[in-house]
């Protein structure tokens, strides 16, 4: 029963300890590919999608990273129109949000 009892304490610290983590990590972590800021998600497989993450964080200037937001912008209208789709446009790109937190020279 005790081990039981410290398992289950062990358990409820580990939750509340990556719970106070959590903000922290997410502030100074990497940029994230989600719908939310991701020009065509709706349109790219789930493997296209963890490679645009992996390229986006790849990018060490911010004019690498807009000559290739322009290569996939094109390809996302492309499906879209082959789809019927509708591309909503982003408030800001990914490129720029990346440059403003100085993560692009």
């Amino acid at each position: 029963m005790k081990a039981f009892q410290l398992s289950k304490a062990l358990c409820v610290f580990g939750l509340y300890f990556s719970l106070l983590l959590q903000p922290s990590i997410a502030a100074a972590g990497p940029w994230r590919a989600v719908e939310s800021n991701s020009y065509g998600w709706q349109f790219m497989t789930t493997e296209e999608r963890i490679e645009h993450q992996r390229r986006m964080r790849a990018f060490q200037t911010y004019e690498e990273c807009k000559a290739y937001q322009a290569e996939h912008h094109s390809l996302m209208e492309e499906r879209a129109r082959q789809s019927g789709g509708v591309l909503t446009p982003k408030a800001q790109s990914g490129c720029d949000q990346m440059r403003a937190r100085g993560r692009l020279k």
